[in-house]
This record gives C-alpha cells, sequence and structure tokens, in this order.
C-alpha cells in the first residue's frame, strides 16, 4: 500500500457496513479518503473509530449515487480540495424486499438499478476522467456479489440479482475500454457471500448462517490495491466457511 500513502480515494456507501470499513482501513493505511453517503453523519461518525494521526484523513460528503448531479457535485468538489481521485471504490449498494413480479413495485426495481448499476458507471466514469487529465494510473473497485455470477433461489431478491450480473458484465468492459485507450488504470470486482451487514435481512443475521464480516471485505480491497503495477486482480470470490449458495 506504499505507493498509495497520500493519494486519494473515493468509497461510495460509507455510513455503514463494508463501506465504513474499507473507509476506516484506508485512512489508517494513509490514503485521503472521501467517504460518499447519503447519511453523511454517519460517516462523520467513523472519525471517532479511527487513531487520531488518520481522522483528518477521512472526509464525508453527502451524496446519494441513484443522482446524477450529486454524483457530478461530489466530484468537482473532489477535485477542487484535492485535485482529484487516484482510486474509487464502488460500494454503494441496496436491495428492496419484493418479487420481480409483483404489482407496484416499479419504484422499488429502478431505485436498485439507479444504485448498483448506473451510480457504479457514473461513478467510475468521473473518476476515469480525473485519473486521465492526470495521467494516474489508478485503481477502480467494484464489490460486487456471488449473486452476480450465479442466480439464488432465495426470496425477495429480485432484480439485485440482475444488477450484480450487470455489475460483473461492467467489469470485463472497463477492462477493455481501458486497454483500448492504452490506459493501465486496473479494474477489479470482488464479489463476497453474504456479508453481516444492514442489506441483509434482520431475520437471516439473526440466524446461525454463515456470514463474513465488513473487514473480511476490506481486507480484500487492500490486498487489490497493494498488487504490484503489473498485477491486476479482476475478479476475487470471497465466501464464509460453509455457506451454501
Amino acid at each position: 500500500m506504499d505507493r498509495w500513502v497520500g493519494k486519494v480515494a473515493v468509497v461510495t456507501g460509507t455510513s455503514s457496513g463494508i463501506g465504513a470499513a474499507i473507509a476506516k482501513d484506508l485512512a489508517k493505511a494513509g490514503m485521503v479518503v472521501v467517504g460518499l453517503a447519503r447519511r453523511v453523519e454517519r460517516t462523520e461518525a467513523l472519525k471517532e473509530e479511527l487513531p487520531e494521526s488518520a481522522r483528518d484523513r477521512l472526509h464525508a460528503v453527502k451524496c446519494d449515487v441513484s443522482k446524477e448531479e450529486e454524483i457530478l457535485k461530489s466530484f468537482k468538489w473532489v477535485e477542487e480540495k484535492f485535485g482529484g481521485v487516484d482510486v474509487m471504490i464502488n460500494n454503494a449498494g441496496i436491495g428492496r424486499q419484493t418479487d420481480l413480479l409483483d404489482v407496484g413495485n416499479t419504484e422499488m426495481l429502478r431505485e436498485v438499478l439507479d444504485t448498483n448499476v448506473m451510480g457504479l458507471v457514473l461513478c467510475s466514469r468521473e473518476a476515469y476522467q480525473s485519473m486521465k487529465k492526470r495521467s494516474v494510473d489508478g485503481h477502480i473497485i467494484h464489490i460486487n456479489s456471488v449473486a452476480g455470477h450465479k442466480v439464488i433461489n432465495f426470496p425477495k431478491m429480485n432484480i439485485y440479482t440482475g444488477s450484480k450480473y450487470a455489475v460483473t458484465a461492467i467489469t470485463e468492459t472497463m477492462m477493455n475500454e481501458l486497454r483500448n485507450a492504452g490506459m493501465k488504470i486496473k479494474v477489479t470486482s470482488i464479489s463476497p457471500g453474504a456479508v453481516k451487514t444492514e442489506i441483509i435481512p434482520e431475520a437471516m443475521r439473526n440466524a446461525k448462517f454463515p456470514m463474513l464480516e465488513a473487514e473480511d471485505i476490506s481486507e480484500a480491497v487492500l490486498y487489490s490495491l497493494g498488487t504490484p503495477p503489473r498485477v491486476q486482480i479482476q475478479e476475487l470470490t470471497i465466501r464464509p466457511v460453509g455457506e451454501t449458495f
């Protein structure tokens, strides 16, 4: 991680769970971290969980990644304050409790796609433009899911699985575009199994069901970022021991 000390990482969805763990670990590793979240006060509160020496490196910005105008405003702020983005961590993701074929669920389905797919693409686009402008060999990391590689027969998954399949395809598409553009920016998809976070239904969190901790995924992000410039981790799948998906 030495090459990233003092560099700028934008992390989406930092109010809880995986995003919060990533934001804290990157700040502790010496990076300047901009945490984008709708519940910005919860990102601000993460500073209290950091060593005093790292607290000033974490910056909270209110941003709903399902809204393009908020994304553009946030990245403009990052450019004006820090010069640009070196690492982009697309973590923000939501799920909604409905069946795909239920009546009256259009708004919920669109909300999932706007956050999990369009938010990821638009944040990646803005990060890429920043890296390109400054000739930075940066890194874009998508927090995907095992549901992006296999359709799981689990109630109320609805369009969530489709949104994560899209992330799998988008990862490879970005790799192709970056290679064709002659850029050495890395793209990585990290696909966890069940992680004990707010996105998991409470009944499942309370059951004796194998689950990962948010810190397990953050460690995978640090590993991917820490690889030599010649190494690109395209896909990293992480499952808890005993998971049956």
